[in-house]
């Protein structure tokens, strides 16, 4: 069996949002299955020294407008939020806690707060949000609360966060293919071209 196709992620990262549209599709056209990892690419800023692009001049204009252009392309409803970015420990929490449960839900509980971050404007740093956003969803509330909480959970995101970094994994999104990585949501198109041909 084919190991799954792992895609790195933040969830304050706009272009990881539109690889969320993307990145299950090419997977099953190929027949893998699709890991999603989200962990805090913040704690890989400091290692690289890079910032986040609102805190570059003229880069921050150009990556608006390319957001803008690339969400359209592959019709994504896309608004930059404010604030932007946003800490996301909550959000990744939530998901890690939700995974030990339920993979499918997890990621669709991945999806959900992207698109409420992204699509409408909450600000999914808030930890009520996030649980808002959750029950939604149909995710019990109290449960959930009590998650965000856990020390074992937040020792989990620590980890995933440290590990990735370990393994380069310096920006978002970043996918990995049978130990291949790519960055950016620019480079989908060479991943679904590496999946057909088995690299080049």
């Amino acid at each position: 069996m084919s190991t799954p196709i792992e895609f790195f992620f933040d969830f304050a990262s706009p272009y990881g949002y539109i690889a969320t549209y993307r990145i299950d599709d090419i997977g099953a056209r190929h027949g893998r299955e699709v890991a999603w990892r989200p962990y805090l690419m913040g704690a890989g800023f400091k290692i690289t020294g890079r910032k986040p692009l609102v805190e570059h001049p003229m880069v921050n204009e150009y990556a608006y407008q390319d957001l803008q252009r690339t969400a359209c392309l592959y019709d994504v409803p896309f608004t930059l939020p404010d604030p932007f970015p946003v800490a996301t420990i909550a959000a990744c929490r939530a998901y890690y806690w939700m995974l030990d449960q339920d993979a499918g839900a997890a990621k669709q509980l991945a999806r959900d707060l992207y698109d409420a971050y992204f699509a409408q404007g909450r600000n999914i740093a808030n930890a009520n949000e996030v649980i808002d956003i959750a029950e939604a969803g149909g995710i019990d509330r109290d449960a959930l609360g009590a998650a965000l909480q856990d020390p074992v959970i937040k020792q989990r995101v620590r980890d995933v966060t440290d590990k990735a970094l370990e393994r380069n994994i310096f920006g978002s999104p970043m996918v990995i293919v049978d130990g291949e990585p790519f960055w950016g949501v620019d480079h989908l198109d060479q991943v679904e071209r590496w999946l057909e041909t088995g690299g080049w």
